[in-house]
């Protein structure tokens, strides 16, 4: 697994990079929103090891698991999981 740092507002967060190469955002997301692993599993209705192994890049999730992690941390698709720089 490959991690890369993200600078957001003079804080640096490290994300995975899942192993097809889209980053993955969720722990940064759910990190400025306040929330913990449990919570945020509890908002969109998984487990909290669920959110560990997608935070992780262990385990790709459905689009409509997406949404629902879309909505709860407040981003959309493509700030979550989109590579910067793709079209």
């Amino acid at each position: 697994m490959q991690y890369l740092i993200d600078i957001v507002t003079g804080k640096h967060y490290i994300y995975a990079m899942t192993n097809d190469g889209v980053p993955n955002r969720l722990k940064l997301a759910r990190v400025e929103r306040n929330l913990t692993q449990a919570e945020l599993a509890e908002l969109v209705g998984v487990t909290r090891q669920t959110i560990g192994l997608i935070e992780g890049g262990g385990y790709n999730p459905t689009l409509n698991l997406c949404l629902r992690l879309a909505r709860a941390t407040g981003k959309t698709l493509d700030e979550l999981f989109w590579a910067q720089g793709d079209t």
